[in-house]
């Protein structure tokens, strides 16, 4: 059994890390700006004019990403392969880990309401709610972050829909997680998993610098999505590694693409002056001559 389905990943593998490939993006994504120069903003409405010019730019990108590998990415590839493949092969027994004594409702009433962060509803529409808060209050930053979120949802989304469309993986459930490839099911990957991480990288990698915090909570969140996707039985330990890896890299290249570097700038000065208001108070002298008064304003801006 254990042969034939690493003979059956010997076959899936190959195109499988084509995909996966895209985790490279910072040889694809990186830029380098003339020395001495300065970022320069660019106009407000300059990704949403180009969302769609984005999104085919980065499809190429993304399948072609093979064609752009550089030895160094061996480091990273090689231990993810192995890893997919080691899944793969011990899926069955893992699956059925969950299974000797009988499913258990609390554990698969909770993946069922964890698992609903990563679907495309939740994840969408905080894409759409950081984009459209960010555009009522003016934050560049937030409306960046929403609609980059919301590019690399669907660039994510596409890869998935083809990977399952061309692995047609079975379920656990089914046969007795037999797991087995081509065979009609559409579980490998997941596509909770790898949206959940989509839109935790993008989040993540705008606020993560200077707010390790929300890094923190975005990586949790995307883990513990993945994670309850496997003790729901609704995917293998495999579909939740390739998944991820799939959100991440897809992720961090849309981030790396598509960033607005003027941003940096901007908010190392709004996050020094904030930090300093709330340690230290800004003094404003008050005076007044006529009525002869002298004094002070102490002012904290948190």
């Amino acid at each position: 059994m254990i042969f034939h389905t690493l003979k059956r990943t010997a076959l899936l593998t190959p195109s499988l890390l084509a995909i996966i490939l895209i985790c490279s993006s910072e040889g694809l994504a990186q830029t380098s700006l003339p020395n001495g120069s300065q970022p320069q903003p660019t106009p407000t409405p300059s990704l949403e004019k180009k969302f769609i010019v984005n999104l085919l730019d980065d499809q190429r990108a993304i399948w072609t990403s093979p064609f752009h590998l550089h030895q160094t990415d061996a480091n990273w590839l090689a231990p993810l392969g192995l890893s997919t493949i080691a899944l793969i092969a011990t899926d069955r027994r893992t699956s059925g880990k969950l299974v000797e004594h009988g499913d258990n409702r609390s554990r698969l009433r909770i993946s069922r309401d964890i698992s609903r962060l990563g679907s495309v509803y939740s994840t969408g529409g905080l894409a759409a709610f950081l984009y459209l808060t960010g555009r009522a209050t003016h934050n560049d930053r937030l409306r960046e972050t929403g609609i980059l979120g919301a590019e690399a949802l669907i660039d994510s989304g596409i890869v998935v829909g083809a990977l399952k469309t061309a692995s047609q993986r079975q379920r656990p459930p089914i046969d007795d997680s037999s797991g087995e490839f081509f065979d009609g099911g559409s579980a490998f990957p997941s596509g909770h998993a790898t949206s959940a991480w989509s839109l935790a990288t993008v989040i993540a990698q705008e606020y993560g610098h200077h707010r390790p915090l929300v890094q923190i909570g975005a990586y949790g969140l995307a883990s513990a999505v993945s994670l309850s996707r496997y003790t729901g039985r609704n995917h293998f330990l495999s579909d939740v590694l390739v998944g991820s890896a799939i959100g991440f890299g897809i992720g961090r290249y849309t981030y790396q693409k598509h960033h607005d570097p003027a941003l940096d700038a901007l908010n190392k000065k709004q996050h020094n002056d904030p930090v300093r208001s709330k340690l230290f108070p800004h003094i404003v002298p008050l005076y007044y001559p006529r009525a002869h008064v002298y004094g002070g304003m102490l002012a904290w801006k948190f």
